[in-house]
């Protein structure tokens, strides 16, 4: 195994436990006490106050020799790690430091499931800067809930705070992972706080179903321009948290303050919450493995050089995506890695493309006589999810054929395409509906149909539609019966080309269960166990006057 993908496998694997004490330093507006580290010693535990007097769990692992060092710095909800684990850190002048979080393994305090991580990692941001083996340069570095305590430490982080690399996360825990569309996501939320022995969180998240001010502390969204780092930022299409990944971006490139703004970097591949595979659901894709950013260029460009311009990483393209293609057809274009200055890249235009009454999609607007479909929906028996966004099911790109043959599915589907097109960029669907029942919930899919008849899930989303009129899930409205509503999905980003003598595909329905949580289509926002809810009839207009559409982000024809 290669030191960057061994590294990065220790610092995703963090386990090894020691207690020892900690020292004692001046934070500025708080005082911290603990036993202190002497240089000689480059393997302690230190048990690290926070201002309330909850002790944090630190690892530090110290080079050997007179400093002062940088260090590289991982909170993790899973499990500090070793010094061992951190040699090739320390054997290159880099001080490794890592952390339960609060409530977590030898942690002290209660596990409040992120909402303390902001000031826990910014106080332990300042405590490592003061340190006398410290020459005041931290880097954050880690994955998923490794990545997301990075996000929440960033606005307003000390000046220790030098660059970030986050992966397969999100800055916003309320829209990219406890719900989406104002849909619970049972399958990622409910298993995983279960999994990591959370479950005095599952009632609270459940109960805050509106975007409000109990979800401040878990959401950045509004204070990028208190963040002053440049970071790299990795996803993949068909990660969990793909949208929070292109978000906080472009949160940091657009607006982030001084030393954010125009500094950072954007990875994007046809991954699943496992970056760096090429096997994605039924699908491999070549190449997709390759890391052209390297770990190690990177993290000597931020701590190592002493002139702290990152001039090495600021010359690499800002965003590098994967374009994904058809897989298994010789000459298909697509499945390449491409470069571009932003996101969306230059030279992409939206495209409406409009469901019709034979089952059918067009660019043309549907006529006065378009009508609409109807299907039935009864919670007691959902469409089940297949693929996609899950972190503990069966992911990434696969066949929906077994979903599309439902009665309670809808199906609407292109020609078969002449020329491939080339659809990169983020995806919307508009969607107009009336039902019979106070509230229920909207599925839209996009597929690309192979030759042989396979579906393949290309991107996904849902929309609980009391929310109809509030984009921002901070209030709701009831549906009146036989109203038409228009309802807007967010399908996330993506990057694939459809082949030639492919068809593009759009199926709706209402669930995708168990990755996300039941309608009951009766105004309450679960479906209780023992109850079989109410049966849902949903019409899908799509006429002059309600042209119901999926926007695809195009590039210009071949």
């Amino acid at each position: 195994m290669s030191r960057t993908r061994r590294t990065r496998a220790a610092l995703f694997a963090l386990a090894v436990i020691l207690l020892i004490p900690g020292t004692r330093m001046s934070m500025g507006w708080k005082e911290v006490r603990a036993e202190p580290v002497s240089q000689e010693e480059t393997q302690q535990t230190v048990m690290l106050p926070m201002p309330d007097g909850v002790r944090l769990a630190t690892e530090v692992c110290i080079p050997q020799g007179q400093g002062p060092w940088p260090a590289l710095l991982i909170r993790s909800p899973y499990g500090r790690g070793s010094c061992e684990e951190h040699s090739d850190l320390t054997e290159i002048g880099i001080a490794a430091v890592t952390q339960d979080v609060r409530g977590r393994f030898d942690s002290e305090g209660e596990d409040v499931g992120f909402f303390a991580d902001r000031e826990d990692g910014q106080v332990t941001l300042e405590w490592i800067a003061a340190q006398s083996w410290s020459n005041g340069r931290v880097a954050t570095f880690g994955g998923s809930a490794d990545g997301i305590v990075q996000y929440l430490m960033a606005p307003g982080a000390p000046d220790a705070l030098r660059c970030q690399h986050i992966g397969v996360a999100t800055p916003d825990l309320y829209s990219h992972a406890v719900f989406q569309g104002g849909v619970y996501r049972y399958e990622l939320t409910e298993t995983w706080l279960l999994e990591t022995e959370s479950p005095h969180l599952i009632e609270p998240f459940r109960a805050h179903h509106l975007n409000n001010s109990y979800w401040d502390p878990v959401q950045i969204i509004d204070d990028y321009a208190d963040v002053h780092v440049p970071a790299v930022h990795e996803g993949g299409w068909y990660d969990i948290f793909a949208r929070g990944t292109v978000d906080a971006f472009l949160g940091y490139q657009n607006q982030g303050g001084e030393g954010a703004a125009g500094q950072q970097h954007l990875i994007m591949g046809p991954w699943p919450h496992a970056a760096y595979t090429t096997e994605v659901g039924e699908l491999i894709f070549p190449d997709a493995d390759r890391q052209d950013y390297d770990f190690w260029t990177w993290l000597s460009d931020c701590l190592l050089d002493e002139s702290g311009d990152m001039s090495i990483v600021a010359a690499w393209p800002t965003v590098h995506y994967y374009t994904m293609g058809a897989v298994g057809e010789d000459d298909a274009p697509g499945n390449e890695w491409r470069d571009a200055d932003t996101w969306p890249p230059d030279g992409v235009f939206e495209v409406p493309v409009y469901l019709h009454p034979d089952n059918s999609l067009d660019i043309e607007l549907p006529g006065s006589d378009g009508g609409g479909d109807t299907f039935t929906y009864d919670p007691s028996d959902p469409s089940p999810t297949v693929g996609g966004a899950n972190l503990f099911m069966e992911d990434g790109a696969r066949d929906q054929r077994s979903v599309e043959a439902r009665d309670d599915v809808v199906v609407y589907s292109s020609p078969i395409l002449d020329e491939p097109i080339e659809v990169t960029g983020d995806l919307r669907a508009e969607i107009w509906i009336t039902t019979d029942v106070p509230d229920t919930d909207i599925v839209v899919r996009l597929t690309d149909v192979y030759p042989d008849g396979r579906s393949i899930l290309v991107a996904d989303s849902i929309i609980r539609a009391r929310f109809h009129s509030c984009p921002d899930f901070a209030c709701e409205a009831f549906l009146e019966p036989g109203v038409p509503y228009l309802l807007t999905l967010d399908l996330g980003p993506t990057s694939i080309i459809f082949n030639a003598g492919h068809r593009v595909r759009v199926s709706i329905t209402s669930s995708n269960w168990p990755r996300f949580s039941v309608n009951p289509n009766t105004g309450e926002m679960y479906l209780r166990e023992g109850e079989s809810g109410q049966i849902a009839h949903t019409k899908i207009l799509h006429d002059a006057d309600h042209p119901s559409a999926i926007i695809l982000s195009m590039m210009p024809p071949f």
